[in-house]
């Protein structure tokens, strides 16, 4: 088979649609309407920050929780943790905005602090009528401003989103917003803030010395067996599943923009001889980390 014939079950196997793939080094924020997205969408888990806007009937499932959608709300979601959503009624309509680690660094890291992107608290906000549509209002002010060459328009977008987060702050009251964070919660959260701090590989000298569940739970003070348990109580995952797919997202990145050779690509992910990097990348994508590289001059 051809390799253009192999690109769009490439991209299914990485669990990364091609028009979603947005590189981590570069500030992104995008806005789409509703009416065109799929009516069932798995678990998974993306390279992104997620804000939509549901006006329809339907379920989501994050975590340990399902939570049943039968009025407008503002759903959050993080690259962390993954999400099931199923449509109910045939009439799906509303926003979403997709925005990465990168933007959010631009500027400042305030909407990463704020609880509905932290672990183990709640990610769907019902709205009244008029929150609606002021909301609304501000997607397509926002989707207006994308479509825009002012050289600045990434903060006015940004400032958009900061209302549209606040909005949803504001729709529960203080006792709602403080939700208690137990022990597993904690652990995890620790575990990717630990995890996030090694990337990005900026250059040949910056080796990934954390590559394994051992590795963080020596660095977390923590027995190996504690980790596990706390992130896969949390997550849904293992420690391990996590750690190999933040690798692979890295490799992609290194693969696609660097002109690194594989055998230094291997090196500075951690793993001591190129053909344990290539064992370990196809048996994650079903794929050669060669094959990427061609797969990018087509």
């Amino acid at each position: 088979m051809k390799v253009t014939e192999n690109l769009q079950e490439f991209y299914r196997r990485l669990e990364i649609q091609p028009q979603e793939s947005i590189s981590q080094t570069t500030p992104h924020i995008n806005v789409f309407e509703r009416g065109d997205c799929k009516n069932l969408l798995p678990y998974s888990r993306r390279d992104y920050y997620k804000v939509t806007l549901v006006i329809g009937e339907g379920r989501v499932e994050y975590a340990d929780k399902t939570i049943y959608i039968d009025k407008p709300a503002l759903l959050f979601s993080n690259p962390t943790l993954p999400y099931y959503w199923q449509s109910v009624s045939d009439l799906q309509k509303g926003w979403f905005c997709i925005f990465n680690e990168a933007f959010i660094h631009q500027r400042d890291n305030l909407l990463t602090e704020l609880p509905m992107f932290q672990m183990n608290t709640d990610k769907v906000y019902f709205l009244d009528e008029k929150s609606v549509d002021e909301i609304s209002d501000l997607f397509q002010k926002m989707k207006c401003e994308s479509l825009g060459n002012y050289a600045y328009k990434q903060d006015i977008m940004r400032n958009y989103l900061h209302l549209i987060v606040h909005y949803a702050l504001k729709s529960f009251n203080q006792s709602q917003q403080e939700v208690p964070v137990n022990a597993n919660a904690r652990i995890t959260q620790q575990f990717f803030d630990v995890l996030e701090s090694q990337f990005p590989i900026d250059s040949m000298q910056n080796q990934l010395q954390l590559t394994t569940a051992k590795d963080f739970a020596d660095k977390l003070n923590l027995h190996v067996n504690h980790l596990n348990r706390a992130v896969k109580t949390i997550t849904g995952k293992t420690t391990t599943e996590h750690i190999a797919h933040r690798i692979v997202l890295e490799a992609n990145q290194l693969l696609t923009y660097t002109d690194w050779a594989i055998a230094e690509i291997a090196y500075c992910l951690g793993f001591e001889y190129p053909a344990y990097f290539n064992n370990f990348y196809r048996k994650a994508t079903g794929n050669k980390p060669k094959e990427l590289r061609k797969l990018e001059l087509v």
